[in-house]
């Protein structure tokens, strides 16, 4: 588990961005973690990886505090960030460096994941295109089969086939002892990967739930027209005409835009939060 409780943190004095922010993660669930430009994604990551430390309150993943950076934890959890180096080794010696860190390194995966991704294998991984470099990082943190897995903006750079195996890997290899967190703006390449809905708004989760929850309480219907009902709760344009969203006292089975969620939370909050 990953337990955030009371939490603050700044990078300059009189800047706060976050204020008494609390989060619990349970294993079992993939996590999407959502927000604005700026509104602390990556700096949230880094903090429960332990990158960064708290100036107040605490981050604890299984049963250490984060900022402790105890070989234990850091055996359990493996972090791709969106900015990293990969040095100038081949895929093998790469493993062969890195894997000792992973009590649980399977270099079987790694192999087939590689393989998955059509990743140069005789080539140095600082030679690699931006996508072929992201590929092999997302195999090896995999290959780990760490408990946590972080990921920030795991798709960037990534091609429209690369995406759909990047989601096919992590589906297919999900244990339910595991934690994972994709940070992402691609919402639309991971909407059928993600189970959990993370918000963050002005230093704050705003919002935080199950996608079946989301399922029962809101209904997304789609029309060519922009006319929506009086209780519609948010609509949008979206290819082919409209998306609205509107509460479902009935629980009809419907498919969860998780874009048009994120965009009517962030501009009609209230509305939204009063089903849950």
């Amino acid at each position: 588990m990953i337990a955030i409780k009371d939490l603050y943190f700044s990078y300059k004095k009189n800047q706060p961005l976050f204020q008494g922010l609390d989060l619990e993660l349970q294993p079992g669930k993939i996590y999407g973690l959502l927000g604005k430009n700026g509104t602390g994604k990556s700096t949230l990551l880094k903090l429960i990886n332990g990158v960064l430390f708290p100036n107040a309150g605490q981050v604890g993943v299984a049963d250490y505090i984060s900022k402790d950076r105890r070989p234990g934890m850091l055996e359990q959890i493996f972090f791709l960030s969106e900015e990293y180096h990969l040095p100038s080794l081949t895929p093998e010696d790469y493993v062969k460096a890195y894997s000792p860190f992973y009590p649980k390194f399977d270099r079987s995966k790694f192999e087939e994941i590689i393989n998955i991704f059509e990743v140069p294998r005789g080539r140095k991984l600082s030679n690699l295109s931006l996508g072929q470099k992201k590929k092999s990082a997302i195999a090896f943190g995999l290959a780990t089969n760490c408990k946590y897995l972080l990921f920030d903006e795991p798709t960037n750079g990534l091609d429209i086939p690369s995406k759909s195996q990047f989601r096919k890997v992590i589906a297919t290899g999900f244990r339910e002892d595991q934690v994972v967190i994709i940070s992402t703006h691609q919402i639309r390449d991971l909407s059928n990967l993600i189970e959990s809905v993370i918000i963050i708004e002005d230093g704050k989760i705003i919002f935080s739930k199950d996608v079946f929850e989301v399922e029962e309480k809101i209904l997304f219907t789609k029309s060519l027209s922009s006319d929506a009902k009086s209780d519609c709760l948010y609509s949008e344009m979206v290819t082919g005409g409209y998306v609205h969203l509107l509460p479902n006292p009935e629980k009809e089975p419907s498919e969860v835009e998780l874009e048009a969620l994120f965009n009517a939370i962030i501009y009609n909050k209230e509305l939204v939060q009063k089903l849950f």
